[in-house]
């Protein structure tokens, strides 16, 4: 059992290094370290452990807690955790046995798309203590035995595992060495451990060039257990993979990084060396994105099981949405599956080529993540690497924890906006979907400092919009990634052009976006003098982007997000609004509705439609079956959102991640728009949208309050609604009848 915010009162333990000399650039095999023990009394036992590297606990020859990957990333050397668990029932009066197995993990194995190994250290070391009744009874110190000769042979994240189960028994051990690593740096804050959830028996099938490959029928990041019967000695090898190809061959070529990975590569790859008889096998020390499996063994493989575990930080799903239509649904599960696949300790983009917690990832989803699944504990620990990442002038870093090695071009990338403004945005969508503004005060140092550097950027203005009256407010210097990702736009042109001539657009949107939700901030937690000045801010940008980005309030650009963006942050008055949304949805008209955003702006295009009454046009948008949409890759077999519209293209060719959440924010919408549960700081709304196209719709949202529920269906003539609320709730029908409700369920019907 995990106990949560727990650290001993002192450390009597020490920490210890169980390797000997080796070459630090070759891989090593996993440690084994075992401590034998004997013990007088087993009640109120506590066992607290930490580790550089990855750590499995083993007492009395029972597994210490479900937490995979512990102790979980982060900076180590800023923060490292510590877990604590019940283990009274574990222990035993007389003699014990803890052995703990150390594999590389995140401290010394290869990190981010660069594939860097030993980023934060060569070693491996472990750190634990077990108390009774809250004295140290058993500590790591030099007492402790260790060994490099166990099964495991070489562990990666990335790169995969190579087992040898003819080496299960360990004969030679050797002495560990004590090491000052300090205690400073330990935290025993709550934390959301990592486990083993949804399990997938695979299908065998033999691919066009005669591969041997396993289905799963369902994309996911964790890991494979195979179960086979052999020949002491026989191998099978495994390389894990998203997609087939276009011609129906396993491929891994979507996720590849090409020469710019120091290792050659993600093989994601398990090698098990076969003890005879029975072999049951699963990875202790990594994970992976997969869908499908590629299998190279002289096994026999009639009788073998193979079953994908999807492996993701201990989240409940909060929210379920149904419909007539099947590929809305799927849609739905997709982002589900890519929200599970990307919430391993933090939020991440992608569970295959980079694994990085990418800030403008996290900005754009948190809305939509905290209404699917309780995920607000594993957002806030990421939002704890974010203020170690800051830097002193208050810049908030695109990754955190930090992944690379800081060279020149990594540098210069840094403080995007809408990637740093993640600061911001993600603790107001914590505060907004629990209503806890102790989230706001954690982390108003780090948003009041961002807001700084920005200001400061602001501050500079490139020549062609030296004429703006309000350019001190006007942010078109520093890099921005912009938009992102738009359908018919090159990533690599759009960063070379905001690089050359800024991105103010999207730059001094996010800076008003910012600077208002701060002006808010403050005024919750007390600091007016602070909201007033981010109120001037605000004011100030809304005024600069006008001037720059708009004729007088008026939008001439055919790319929607410059109309979306606007829209949704309030930079328009009403009549402005209602104009750039007729102009918003002609161009999704002219475009065959078909959308052009990007990262930002999609998770809003939707909502700003049908929120200006073009709710058909957001219903046809929804409901594309063609590329760029959203069913396309339903339609194309996704079990996941891709990263790009295009993931697979129409000629079955595939690139770039098949496992990305970002554009999965339209589950967003499928909840607070076409089922209409709004849920903000503890106010509660319901105001539905509906459709004929769809036929029936019903959601369930699982809030602070209670279950809301909200369902409506077209039936006789009449569009009939059911709502069920948990607490007093504000009801916006279609026809412009509002009800003021209390607790309570509720059913209406409008005739058409």
């Amino acid at each position: 059992m995990f106990l949560q915010n727990r650290l001993p009162a002192r450390w009597e333990a020490k920490w210890i290094d169980p390797e000997v000399p080796h070459d630090k650039e070759q891989r090593q095999p996993a440690s084994v370290l075992r401590r034998r023990f004997t013990m007088d009394n087993t009640g109120n036992a506590v066992l607290y452990i930490t580790c550089h590297g990855l750590y499995e606990a083993v007492l009395n020859g029972t597994r210490v807690g479900s937490f995979v990957l512990a102790p979980g990333t982060g900076d180590y050397h800023k923060r490292l955790c510590v877990q604590a668990y019940d283990v009274s029932d574990l222990l035993r009066k007389g003699e014990n046995e803890l052995i703990v197995t150390l594999g590389d993990g995140w401290y010394r194995g290869c990190v981010g798309i660069d594939g860097l190994r030993n980023f934060y250290g060569e070693d491996l070391a472990l750190l634990c203590q077990i108390e009774l009744d809250g004295k140290a009874a058993l500590c790591s110190d030099e007492s402790w035995e260790a060994s490099q000769s166990g099964p495991i042979r070489e562990n990666d994240l990335q790169q995969g595992e190579t087992y040898d189960a003819r080496m299960e028994e360990i004969a030679d051990w050797h002495a560990v060495t004590v090491r000052d690593f300090g205690f400073d740096h330990l935290c025993g804050e709550a934390f959301v451990p990592v486990c083993e959830h949804e399990r997938f028996e695979g299908k065998l099938i033999r691919t066009p060039n005669g591969e041997t490959v396993i289905d799963f029928g369902q994309n996911l990041a964790g890991y494979t257990e195979i179960r086979v019967t052999a020949k002491e000695g026989q191998r099978i090898v495994i390389w894990h993979g998203e997609t087939l190809d276009e011609n129906g061959n396993f491929t891994q070529s979507n996720f590849d990084p090409g020469a710019r990975n120091k290792n050659g590569g993600i093989p994601q790859k398990l090698e098990y060396i076969c003890k005879d008889g029975k072999n049951v096998y699963k990875p202790r020390f990594t994970i992976f994105g997969f869908r499908y499996a590629k299998i190279e063994t002289d096994i026999d493989l009639t009788n073998a099981h193979f079953t994908s575990i999807a492996v993701y930080s201990d989240m409940s799903q909060t929210a379920f949405f149904n419909c007539g239509n099947a590929d809305v649904n799927r849609l739905f599960e997709n982002s589900l599956w890519s929200m599970r696949s990307n919430f391993c300790d933090i939020p991440t983009d992608c569970p295959t080529r980079e694994r990085a917690g990418w800030t403008g990832d996290a900005g754009v989803f948190a809305p939509t993540g905290l209404m699917l699944m309780d995920c607000a504990p594993v957002l806030i620990k990421w939002l704890g690497e974010c203020r170690l990442a800051q830097r002193e002038d208050g810049l908030v870093q695109n990754i955190a924890p930090v992944n690379n090695s800081g060279s020149m071009i990594s540098n210069m990338l840094q403080g995007s906006a809408g990637w740093g403004d993640a600061c911001v945005l993600v603790p107001w969508a914590i505060y907004e979907a629990t209503g806890d503004r102790s989230i706001l005060e954690e982390n108003y140092d780090m948003m009041r400092r961002w807001m700084i550097f920005c200001e400061k950027r602001a501050a500079k203005t490139r020549p062609q919009n030296l004429l703006n009256p309000y350019k001190k407010y006007l942010v078109d210097e520093g890099f921005h990634f912009g938009e992102w990702c738009q359908p018919d736009v090159d990533n690599m042109d759009a960063m070379k052009k905001n690089m050359m001539f800024g991105a103010p657009e999207v730059a001094t949107a996010y800076y008003f976006r910012s600077a208002t939700l701060m002006s808010k901030i403050a005024a919750i937690l007390g600091k007016q003098e602070e909201a007033d000045k981010f109120k001037e801010i605000a004011e100030g940008a809304k005024k600069a982007y006008r001037y720059t980005c708009t004729k007088n309030g008026v939008i001439k650009s055919d790319r929607q997000c410059e109309y979306v963006r606007p829209i949704a942050f309030g930079l328009l008055d009403s009549r402005e609004a209602k104009a750039a949304a007729s102009a918003l949805n002609d161009l999704v008209v002219q475009n065959g509705y078909h959308l052009n955003t990007g990262f930002l702006s999609t998770p809003d295009l939707c909502r700003v439609l049908a929120d200006y009454g073009y709710t058909d046009t957001a219903y046809k948008l929804l409901l594309q079956e063609d590329c760029p949409g959203w069913l396309y890759a339903v339609k194309k077999g996704a079990t996941t959102t891709w990263e790009t519209w295009d993931g697979v293209r129409r000629d079955g060719t595939v690139h770039d991640s098949l496992n990305h959440y970002s554009y999965g924010a339209i589950a967003g919408w499928l909840l607070d728009g076409v089922c209409g549960i709004q849920f903000k700081a503890g106010k509660l709304t319901i105001h539905p949208h509906p459709h004929p196209t769809l036929g029936f719709a019903r959601a369930e949202r699982r809030t602070l309050y209670g279950t809301v529920k909200s369902a409506w269906c077209y039936k006789n003539g009449r569009l009939v609604f059911d709502i069920s609320v948990p607490a007093p709730a504000r009801v916006e029908l279609p026809n412009g009848v509002t009800h003021e409700v209390t607790k309570g369920e509720y059913h209406y019907e409008v005739y058409l």
